[in-house]
């Protein structure tokens, strides 16, 4: 659990509050993460409210409120969970994860409250509104990601063209056990067209097919 609490930038206390909320139903346990996931999400809907009530002086109730849903959606909840790699740490029934429940979206949005309750449980509201602040540092970015699938909008684009399925290598894997980064290079009709980075492979498949999506629309626009 030590890599995950570097990728928090957060030392827990109370380890066992972390090792609750990484813990799914499934193992059946006498306890689980459902109830820190009931706190999480008013923990999470709190720390972004203000969070956006500070950022944005200028909007309505109903811009704002527009703008939390977009940012505390399952779809949001998952990216951020992959991008810290929560599901390598969840701990969870053979039969579910026999079924991919560590990728389940619905799974990492879960853990991801549950794991934000957990903060504030351990190190107050102030750990959670400092995490929360890190983890939506680019809310607009996050906004607009909603609900997209980029390797799936790169499959669809360049099977359109008839360059075929892209394909992922990773290229490299660097840094220490609690900070590592991988290097993964997508492929397309057999040539180098994009590079992601991210703190799990997924992560760093999306963030190259979200550059190599850029870099398509940059040559369709005609620019340079």
């Amino acid at each position: 659990m030590r890599v995950l609490e570097e990728r928090l930038h957060y030392r827990f206390r109370d380890e066992a509050l972390l090792r609750l909320a990484l813990t799914h139903p499934s193992v059946l346990e006498k306890s689980n993460n459902q109830r820190l996931e009931f706190l999480g999400d008013a923990v999470l809907e709190y720390c972004v409210s203000e969070l956006l009530y500070g950022k944005y002086a200028n909007s309505g109730e109903g811009e704002l409120t527009a703008r939390r849903a977009a940012l505390v959606c399952e779809e949001t909840l998952c990216h951020l969970a992959t991008t810290l790699a929560l599901g390598e740490h969840l701990r969870m029934g053979r039969g579910e994860e026999a079924t991919g429940g560590r990728e389940k979206p619905a799974i990492l949005a879960d853990a991801m409250e549950a794991v934000i309750a957990a903060v504030c449980l351990d190190g107050g509201m102030d750990a959670a509104r400092a995490l929360v602040r890190r983890l939506y540092g680019d809310d607009e970015a996050l906004s607009a990601m909603k609900g997209r699938d980029l390797k799936g909008e790169l499959q669809a684009y360049t099977q359109a063209k008839g360059l075929g399925l892209p394909e992922y290598t990773v290229v490299s894997e660097a840094g220490p056990a609690h900070d590592r980064r991988y290097t993964v290079e997508v492929y397309i009709a057999g040539t180098p067209a994009a590079t992601g980075e991210g703190v799990s492979k997924k992560a760093a498949e999306q963030a190259a097919a979200k550059t190599a999506l850029e870099k398509y629309t940059k040559q369709r626009a005609g620019t340079p």
